[in-house]
């Protein structure tokens, strides 16, 4: 049987799938209802097919901005021009790269601290793990720019993507062979990743208009660690969520929106990991490893004899720090490391937005903490102050 692909369905799918990887949705089936509503919507007003649009600060695709390879500041000129996007996607269960050899840019201790400051708060590198997201350190090469340099130009194939340590960048997307400035950078960011992940020619011009300093990754290298371990890490950790107790009550989507903004940290033997007392800022869920939930009694808080007491165990799969978020009280109880340890991490937002169905099994779980605390203490007030 052979099967047909309809006409203007790849690049239709291309452009949601863009539109996706920019906004990252928490629900994919919702975004992708209001955003072929859109396009159903715009379309029934022009009379036209969908067309990418260049407004403002990037892209508009069907009225909503998109942009061009960049998360620079806006700018206030406006472009009409159309803006065709083709791309051949990755397959992330492609290994005909994983036998290439590991790239590493020697660097002293100075820049190696100045690259690990301005990789900070880029996005793609959240979702990586130390490991990982050293061996992204080591691969990457620092570039010097002078001004009116560019440093990437539209059209071209993609070849590094590139993280923004210091110096002003403009946008400029062509318009009937006249560059439009449509965005700009300023003093961080970065750029190139769509033309990496999606084999697609380069979708703007970067200029600097300073001089500045610029950090590189090369292109096997990003497909390797960026989109090919983040794709399996993901396959990694839908599995091992869906066998934690506690989230067996969520829906298949509710469950994927955890594993995208999980972090995962690791702990050596008898590190602390939360201390009582703290201020609470995340939500802990053992991925290998033992942790014991130690406490000291704050009703006997001016006592010599008031030493941490172990009231309970944590193995694979089972969790703890909920009962600070869950209270909006400072931590209860102090956890420790019992030989390597590996958690899977869910900051406070996450926590507060995602775990909404959860919640009233963690309140359950305070009557039975309040029992061994009468056990341990001859009170459960320590929980409750």
């Amino acid at each position: 049987m052979s099967i047909e692909i309809p006409a203007g369905l790849t690049e239709l799918l291309q452009g949601y799938t863009v539109e996706v990887l920019r906004q990252r949705p928490p629900d994919l089936v919702e975004f992708a209802v209001q955003y072929f509503t859109r396009l159903r919507d715009t379309r029934s007003q022009d009379g036209s097919g969908a067309t990418a649009k260049s407004v403002g600060k990037g892209v508009m695709f069907d009225g909503e901005p998109m942009q061009t390879e960049s998360n620079g500041d806006d700018d206030d000129d406006e472009d009409d021009s159309d803006f065709e996007l083709c791309a051949e996607p990755l397959n992330p269960d492609d290994d005909e790269e994983d036998s290439e050899p590991r790239v590493v840019h020697p660097k002293t201790d100075e820049q190696r601290c100045r690259l690990q400051e301005a990789c900070r708060d880029i996005l793609l590198f959240k979702a990586l793990d130390q490991e990982q997201f050293s061996q992204v350190l080591d691969a990457m090469f620092e570039v010097i720019v002078q001004p009116q340099e560019h440093v990437i130009n539209q059209g071209d194939d993609g070849d590094n993507f590139y993280v923004i340590e210091r110096g002003v960048y403009d946008i400029v997307v062509q318009k009937d062979s006249v560059g439009c400035c449509v965005g700009q950078y300023n003093n961080k960011g970065s750029f190139g990743e769509l033309a990496l992940m999606y084999n697609t020619p380069r979708a703007a011009t970067i200029i600097a208009k300073q001089e500045g300093a610029l950090w590189g990754l090369d292109r096997a290298t990003f497909r390797r660690l960026i989109v090919k371990n983040n794709a399996k890490k993901r396959r990694m950790y839908e599995s091992f969520i869906e066998s934690v107790p506690l989230l067996k009550s969520l829906e298949l989507s509710e469950r994927m929106k955890i594993v995208d903004v999980l972090g995962v940290k690791t702990f050596q033997d008898g590190e602390r990991i939360i201390m009582q007392g703290d201020k609470a800022d995340c939500f802990y869920v053992v991925e290998s490893g033992d942790v014991k939930i130690m406490m000291k009694s704050k009703t006997k808080a001016d006592r010599q004899d008031n030493a941490e007491v172990e009231i309970a165990r944590c193995t694979r799969g089972q969790y703890f720090g909920e009962l600070a978020l869950v209270t909006n009280k400072p931590r209860a109880a102090s956890a420790y490391a019992i030989g390597n340890v590996k958690c899977l991490v869910i900051d406070v937002q996450a926590f507060e937005r995602l775990l909404g169905p959860c919640k009233e099994i963690m309140k359950r779980n305070i009557a039975h903490y309040e029992e061994q605390l009468v056990a341990l203490f001859g009170s459960s007030m320590d929980l409750r102050d």
